[in-house]
């Protein structure tokens, strides 16, 4: 269990502590949901966290396979719905990966990034597309 401590400090900004690290993070409503847009968006961290699972999971499988994902980009576009209820209708995940790397491992490292905890948690109302580019 991790704690994650909120302060609203109006305007629409929440300030996030994560207990265990005592890390902080500002949140603010986009500019087009009446916010100033200075920071992430809590939907922006959602697709954050996306990536970063990804990314963090490939890694955990690619150290274990001594296989090198050092310098791998990923982006993640994200897409609200224009319909009410406001909400994230569909995330784009993008991979650059510089590693040779057979296709048996290719394989294993992708299934990692598509079966990450976030992306088991997103709800299926949310498009989801993946794609790997290896350099």
């Amino acid at each position: 269990m991790v704690k994650i401590n909120l302060n609203y400090e109006g305007s629409l900004r929440v300030k996030a502590e994560h207990a265990p690290s005592q890390k902080t993070l500002i949140t603010d409503a986009p500019v087009d949901n009446h916010g100033k847009g200075e920071s992430f968006s809590p939907t922006d961290l959602l697709a954050t966290s996306l990536g970063t699972c990804m990314a963090t999971i490939m890694g955990i499988v690619a150290e274990r396979n001594q296989i090198d994902l050092k310098g791998m980009e990923i982006s993640v576009e994200k897409t609200m719905s224009q319909d009410s209820p406001r909400r994230v209708a569909k995330l784009d995940v993008r991979f650059e990966i510089p590693a040779h790397v057979d296709p048996e491992n290719k394989k294993l490292l992708e299934n990692a990034a598509r079966t990450c905890p976030v992306a088991q948690s997103i709800s299926p109302k949310i498009e989801l597309n993946v794609d790997f580019h290896w350099k």
